[in-house]
């Protein structure tokens, strides 16, 4: 498992930094970053948290997934494509 995080149905107004204090309740957050369109610069309803450590990341996948906020229910998950094997491809775990 990965302490980096995919989160996705996020609510279109959020932010970084509120995303970053939604996942603090699960422990130290590394980064949080959603990604945005290019052409306007709106959220995309996802994004990535990396926790510090692998225990929190499970954590917080135990606290926030399925948990509503702003009427969605966010979905989290361990980040598969992070790895990399020594040819420089990720591996799919």
């Amino acid at each position: 498992m990965s302490k980096r995080l995919t989160v996705g149905n996020l609510p279109h107004q959020m932010t970084g930094e509120e995303l970053q204090t939604l996942f603090s309740e699960a422990g130290l957050v590394a980064s949080a970053k959603i990604i945005t369109y290019l052409h306007n610069g709106q959220n995309c309803g996802f994004g990535f948290v990396e926790m510090k450590t692998l225990a929190e990341s499970q954590n917080a996948i135990a606290i926030l997934h399925g948990r509503q906020v702003e009427g969605r229910a966010l979905v989290v998950k361990a980040d598969r494509l992070q790895s990399k094997n020594a040819f420089g491809r990720r591996n799919r775990n």
